[in-house]
């Protein structure tokens, strides 16, 4: 019976951080069904945790040199790179704007069966509310609806607080309802 010599995660991320790929590599290969076995617990969903591993393992190559061992071990490190990028995921599902549901109960303040003139009136119509909302709420609803940006994305374009957009999305939406009907 050979021992077998551990791996070194710490001299992993150092050469990671030099831009040696095969480290990369390496560090799946030695931690990547667990690390995997981490973002499924979290997110419960195969595709997902695949994805999260995914972009996790981005994070550790473009963030090896931030790596500092005074404040913990390098396997510790990029265990805790994959958790925060699965619950970042979480979250950013959480915040996800749901089109469909808005859209459908704007759709319901309508006649049930509309003929093609009377949807170009219904849109004219929507342009119309859509003109006299505040630019700040007319382009949440835009950039959430038509381009399909989640609130994070959308204070990120606009440069506003998180919970600015969540509210001018909410109260633009009244205000549509309310001129549609």
């Amino acid at each position: 019976m050979t021992d077998a010599v551990p791996f070194d995660h710490q001299a992993a991320l150092l050469a990671c951080a030099a831009g040696e790929r095969r480290a990369l590599q390496a560090l799946y290969e030695q931690e990547g069904r667990y690390l995997l076995g981490v973002a499924l617990r979290i997110l419960r969903d195969r595709a997902l945790a695949e994805d999260v591993l995914h972009d996790a393992f981005l994070n550790i190559w473009t963030r090896a040199a931030s790596f500092d061992p005074a404040r913990g071990t390098a396997r510790g490190w990029i265990f805790t790179v994959v958790r925060h990028t699965a619950l970042n995921r979480i979250r950013a599902m959480q915040h996800e704007v749901n089109a469909g549901d808005d859209l459908e109960d704007l759709a319901d303040a309508q006649e049930p069966a509309v003929a093609a003139p009377e949807w170009q009136a219904d849109l004219g119509r929507l342009e119309d509310c859509l003109d006299q909302l505040s630019d700040a709420k007319r382009a949440s609803i835009v950039y959430a609806y038509v381009d399909g940006y989640t609130h994070s994305e959308i204070a990120e374009r606009l440069k506003a607080p998180l919970g600015s957009v969540k509210a001018w999305i909410k109260r633009g939406l009244a205000s549509l309802r309310e001129c549609i009907g």
